[in-house]
């Protein structure tokens, strides 16, 4: 193992080279997050007037790119402070988080586990799981299983919600197992206490609310059922290509041992350009996840600039986790899965003789 300071000093180097790219741009975000809105609502409203199905199909698949643009920005809300960009985190969840039922609270307190020195890779790590040593068949059941997150989010808000304002047991219980969004089945959040926040409980009440006006609205004829159909096909469909993202994100070699700080970083993957795909597939700043690892602080619409930089100024291993595509990188898992299935075997025989 390479000894802890080694990764301190990459990112010290990093950190001096980016030191004047920390800020965030208030600007930039509110004109994003609004932007990204108004095509998410504007294509989804073409997509239900479509009459035809192609153009229902162009119209939704650019609903979900804008979507899942717009889910990303979770991502930097739990990295940004209060007075970073006032009211942003209020903003998203009006405009995004509550009508995906998607709201903050089901990531904050629980990403920033996942960049904690001690947690990183280890069973207690709600974003990791060691795939590079699953078979191949257990990697295609992970990246299908979120075609139900549907079925979950309306399980989580419209049921479970309002029984957790009437049972504290059942509070309790919803906020350690199913208020987080993770990779890892058996995390578990500790923050309990945080369900009693007034925001908290506030986000709750509002995806309750919108989860039973869509219900009642469904129920009453007000709302086609083509129309629900369609945003659950969009949200699957989203959710979708974000494990597929999830799955390149990381190599996932580690199996719960601690790992130092240099090889967490080599453990997490870049995508830079000249691709052009990963704009859509990994967006706002996603692209760039081993540096977000190395510099988590900085904003997401500094992370192209601050890599251009560091590739030609950093020791050759920073420029070693990249990779050229997203199907690059869904074949290098599967080779590293099919080695480790081969040396089980190996192993397996061995033992038996």
């Amino acid at each position: 193992m390479s000894a802890p300071n080694e990764g301190m000093r990459l990112a010290r180097q990093a950190y001096d080279l980016t030191s004047d790219l920390m800020a965030a741009s208030r600007t930039v975000y509110w004109i994003d997050l609004l932007a990204t809105a108004a095509v998410t609502y504007a294509s989804f409203a073409m997509a239900v007037r479509a009459e035809s199905g192609l153009a229902t199909a162009a119209w939704a698949l650019l609903c979900l790119l804008a979507l899942y643009r717009g889910i990303s920005f979770i991502h930097e809300i739990t990295h940004l402070r209060p007075d970073d960009v006032p009211g942003f985190r209020l903003g998203w969840n009006l405009l995004i988080g509550v009508p995906a039922l998607t709201p903050s609270l089901m990531y904050e307190g629980v990403h920033n586990l996942h960049h904690a020195k001690t947690r990183y890779g280890t069973a207690n790590d709600p974003e990791y799981l060691p795939l590079s040593h699953y078979p191949p068949a257990k990697i295609l059941i992970f990246i299908l299983v979120p075609l139900l997150a549907p079925l979950g989010v309306a399980l989580r808000f419209g049921i479970i919600a309002p029984l957790t304002f009437v049972s504290p047991k059942v509070r309790v219980w919803a906020t350690r197992k199913v208020s987080a969004l993770t990779i890892n089945p058996a995390f578990a959040r500790t923050d309990v206490d945080q369900s009693k926040r007034l925001d908290w409980r506030a986000q709750e009440l509002a995806c309750w609310a919108w989860s039973w006006g869509l219900a009642g609205g469904t129920m009453a004829g007000w709302i086609p059922l083509r129309v629900i159909g369609l945003a659950a096909a969009i949200f699957a469909g989203m959710t979708f290509i974000n494990q597929l993202r999830t799955v390149v994100a990381h190599a996932w070699l580690n199996e719960s041992e601690p790992m130092s700080f240099e090889e967490q970083f080599l453990d997490s993957v870049n995508v830079p350009p000249p691709a052009l795909l990963p704009l859509l597939w990994a967006p706002v700043g996603l692209r760039y996840h081993a540096l977000h690892h190395l510099l988590p602080r900085l904003p997401y619409h500094n992370l192209g600039k601050a890599h251009a930089r560091l590739a030609g100024a950093l020791p050759a291993s920073y420029r070693s986790v990249e990779q050229k595509s997203l199907t690059s990188g869904l074949m290098a898992l599967l080779q590293r899965s099919r080695s480790a299935m081969a040396r089980r075997a190996d192993t397996a025989r061995a033992m038996g003789r």
